[in-house]
């Protein structure tokens, strides 16, 4: 499967098996991207129902390798999400993110998610353990960056 294999190239934690049958059960809330058929980069997301019913979109990975940043590969694939969200009237979208990890929280803050809170411990294997809870909300007014 092209998502592990990019997974592996691109993370530093291993996924289980429910990551990626929750990625499959997402439909088009997961996508691959290519350049000149080359596999890139992905988005995995899963549906998450809320208390009410409402649906909100967790955003499990999203990566690039390293020689294809900066074309524009993430924001194609967020922006695909994004879109998503838009069409589904859903409301709220968020991901953890490695307090350390500063062009990742640049990257989404520019699509205007904000930190809500931050988790300590979160992580078993990595340093440092902790991560911020990084979340959009989405009004149906919004255009794309």
């Amino acid at each position: 499967m092209q998502l592990k294999k990019l997974n592996t190239a691109l993370f530093p934690v291993r996924y289980n098996d429910k990551y990626y049958a929750d990625a499959l059960a997402s439909g088009e809330f997961t996508k691959l991207a290519y350049y000149c058929d080359i596999c890139v980069g992905s988005i995995a997301c899963r549906l998450e129902k809320k208390d009410g019913g409402a649906v909100r979109v967790y955003i499990m990975t999203l990566g690039v390798l390293a020689p294809y940043r900066g074309l524009g590969v993430g924001t194609k694939l967020l922006n695909h999400v994004l879109d998503l969200c838009m069409k589904q009237n859903i409301g709220e979208i968020y991901l953890h993110v490695q307090t350390n990890n500063d062009d990742a929280i640049k990257f989404y803050k520019k699509f205007g998610f904000a930190i809500t809170d931050t988790i300590h411990n979160y992580y078993t294997n990595i340093t440092p353990p902790d991560c911020y809870v990084v979340t959009k909300v989405i009004t149906q007014s919004q255009t794309k960056k």
